[in-house]
């Protein structure tokens, strides 16, 4: 009984590894119905069980998805759903893990504003100021949060990288930012936070990317310093 169930993990493994090379290949396309599982097992040399399971991790990862009465298909592949994972880490992590997720957001999200300062629209960048003002305007915590959230949010998606926009938006989920802001409200960090939006609008505004990406790597920067004193202070305790 001891040596069945590292022996199954394998096979399994294989099969989802065997189903992610069939997509990456293009045999099985966005969108295409699998084969049933009698098939996929004779065709991948393993049992139906492994074929099963390979399929159920695969539909939690949002590769796959079950259509009620249809069957299993290749989802879109669209990066959001792939790397929906990521705002369970962000959401789970705790003391020295929220400083490295962080410290990972601080590099991507400099990234991103410089290259919507190169890119941004008309249109997208009055969103972005339509948002900092709502921020300025009220002094509510979780309008302020909502706005924040929708302010980042509306940069990445200038900045035209599907991929790095759906691993920030994991980063920067609401349970995440939320759990950082309650403690960080509490030191009246409101109208700094405020001041750092508004350096990251005028280098938009300017289009002038490396203004951009040092007004929001400061901004990520000072959550980030604050945390990790937060966690010294925890530590010298």
């Amino acid at each position: 009984m001891e040596q069945t169930a590292p022996q199954k993990g394998t096979v399994t493994q294989r099969a989802i590894e065997q189903l992610k090379a069939m997509i990456g290949s293009g045999d099985l396309q966005p969108g295409q119905r699998l084969p049933t599982e009698r098939d996929l097992a004779a065709q991948l040399g393993i049992s139906r069980s492994s074929v099963r399971e390979a399929i159920r991790a695969l539909t939690v990862l949002g590769v796959l998805e079950a259509r009620h009465g249809s069957g299993i298909y290749v989802t879109q592949l669209e990066a959001g759903d792939l790397l929906e994972t990521f705002g369970v880490v962000a959401d789970l992590s705790r003391g020295p893990r929220l400083v490295e997720l962080l410290e990972v957001r601080r590099i991507l999200e400099s990234t991103a504003t410089a290259l919507a300062a190169a890119r941004i629209t008309r249109v997208q960048l009055a969103e972005v100021a339509d948002h900092l003002a709502a921020m300025e305007a009220t002094d509510d915590p979780d309008e302020i949060l909502a706005h924040d959230l929708a302010f980042h949010r509306a940069i990445a998606a200038a900045a035209g990288n599907d991929t790095m926009a759906a691993i920030l938006e994991g980063l920067s989920s609401r349970t995440f930012r939320a759990r950082v802001w309650r403690g960080y409200e509490q030191e009246g960090a409101f109208e700094r936070t405020r001041r750092e939006h508004a350096r990251i609008l005028r280098a938009l505004e300017a289009r002038d990317p490396e203004a951009a990406r040092g007004a929001a790597a400061a901004h990520v920067g000072e959550v980030e310093s604050w945390l990790r004193g937060q966690l010294g202070s925890v530590d010298r305790g």
